[in-house]
């Protein structure tokens, strides 16, 4: 039997009926990454020895009747972890040679739990892309279509997980990063409330892996069924043992409802910035028709939703404002003389995104203020309602775009040209006020590309989400394998 896409679940109970052992799903899985990745180059720093020596270990744990929830389940980690004895790049050629000593704490939980890390995956320069290229490690392809993009900056994970090469991955997300990917390779993902999940040791190379806590970015995890994100979940969640987890103990509220008839969704899909394409419309659509015949109370409007237009420009300030924090002095002066040449009336995003990039400590306080109003709003809109739906990008995986201006790049939505991080905004409806968002498939577009959308619950209840993840994978379907897995080839072969 083959197992590379067995859900991380029934693997779980593959191994506790003794069906298969650790070592044999991860030799099948190694010998999946050497025979196809190649193509793919989904996972950039492999780790096989010590993958194979966990995962002897695992079957001996379970010979002398341990268990533990992931205990012999081959993984994936994000590059951009610091795995103890591997380098952590973040696709910058600099660090090409750093290696951390010790494991980041989410890394730690995995191998606590019994996971067996087969490597790390692709990553874009410094995370700062929707797409998964950099020169150290070079370009990860969609398994749908080697010509385009998997997505970013957890590209590599969301590739890996699509074309069999482990059960599970861990990735972050502060611009979709989590999300888009998932979208753009037909697989699940989840952006847990902001703070839900210590961060400590995804940090950039030479930073000291400290217990900070961040303002937007979360790290998450990565999967092929929704039941799978919540199982990674209830490992990766939980305070830092160092600061919150000294006086706190994590109690995550179970979800709204059992029953899709039960629920209450707020279904959106048109943005005041940008368009929503065809095909992810026609996705949106199709969870909403299987929402309404599953009985669930389902809206397209309400009073209550925060004004989108006014999240992005809040969203877009955040993000960009901390970007640019350790600019060079010379590159923080040219930034401030070409926005003190934008008009006044100039709204536009790429606007926002200009003068953030030079924002006073004032200027972002003036900010947070109009981010705690949101939060506010949405507390509101939550007492109305369970979830929303909603796309993560306006449209499928678009091809590889490496310009290095990412600022002068396009996105196409249906023939229309847009600003390529105008795309952002549906990302950023969540991040913004810190949000969970679940990331479902939601079927393929006209051209057999995945399309995903994302269900956003209420903060610190995460639960939510996913469970509504679950009972429409039971309505739509959720994750499948891409053309050549399926017998076919991927369709850049056709």
């Amino acid at each position: 039997m083959e197992w590379s896409f067995e859900t991380a679940e029934r693997l779980a109970a593959a191994l506790r009926a003794g069906e298969v052992t650790s070592v044999e799903l991860t030799e099948e899985a190694i010998a999946r990454i050497e025979r196809d990745d190649k193509a793919i180059n989904a996972v950039c720093v492999p780790d096989f020895e010590r993958a194979r020596a966990a995962a002897r270990a695992a079957d001996e744990a379970r010979g002398r009747g341990e268990d533990r929830p992931l205990l012999g389940l081959p993984v994936t980690v994000k590059e951009s972890y610091d795995v103890a004895g591997l380098p952590t790049t973040w696709g910058m050629p600099q660090y090409r040679d750093h290696v951390p000593v010790e494991d980041a704490v989410q890394v730690s939980r995995l191998r606590a739990a019994g996971a067996v890390v087969l490597g790390k995956t692709n990553v874009p320069l410094g995370l700062q892309d929707l797409q998964s290229f950099n020169e150290i490690y070079g370009t990860t392809n969609n398994p749908w279509d080697h010509a385009r993009t998997p997505g970013g900056s957890s590209g590599g994970s969301a590739a890996a997980l699509a074309a069999g090469f482990g059960s599970l991955s861990i990735g972050s997300d502060i611009g979709g990063s989590l999300r888009t990917p998932a979208h753009f390779c037909g697989v699940y993902a989840h952006k847990p409330t902001l703070g839900l999940v210590a961060s400590r040791g995804m940090v950039p190379p030479t930073a000291p892996a400290l217990p900070v806590d961040l303002d937007l970015a979360v790290v998450g995890p990565m999967a092929r069924t929704a039941r799978d994100l919540t199982l990674l979940l209830d490992v990766m969640a939980g305070p830092d043992p160092l600061t919150h987890g000294v006086a706190h103990h994590l109690a995550l509220p179970l979800a709204r409802h059992r029953r899709l008839s039960d629920f209450r969704i707020l279904v959106i899909d048109e943005h005041p910035f940008i368009a929503t394409g065809s095909a992810v419309r026609a996705g949106v659509n199709r969870v909403a028709d299987a929402l309404v015949d599953g009985g669930a109370h389902v809206e397209r409007r309400t009073p209550l939703l925060p004004d989108l237009a006014e999240a992005a420009t809040l969203y877009t300030q955040l993000l960009f404002s901390g970007s640019v924090a350790r600019f060079p002095v010379d590159a923080y002066e040219q930034l401030r003389t070409r926005a003190a040449g934008l008009s006044d009336d100039d709204l536009s995003l790429d606007a926002a995104r200009l003068r953030a990039m030079v924002f006073s400590h004032r200027d972002w306080m003036e900010a947070n203020d109009r981010r705690e109003l949101h939060r506010h709003g949405w507390r509101q809109l939550f007492a109305q309602f369970d979830a929303v739906v909603c796309p993560i990008t306006p449209t499928p995986a678009f091809p590889h775009d490496h310009d290095p201006d990412l600022l002068g790049r396009r996105i196409d939505v249906d023939g229309v040209e847009y600003p390529f991080f105008d795309q952002l905004v549906w990302a950023g409806l969540a991040t913004m006020p810190g949000l969970p968002a679940t990331a479902v498939p939601a079927g393929l577009s006209p051209e057999g590309l995945p399309v995903g959308v994302q269900l956003i619950g209420p903060m610190f209840e995460d639960r939510t989400p996913l469970r509504l993840a679950e009972l429409l994978e039971q309505r739509i379907g959720g994750f499948r394998a891409p053309a050549q897995d399926r017998g076919g080839l991927p369709r850049t072969q056709l």
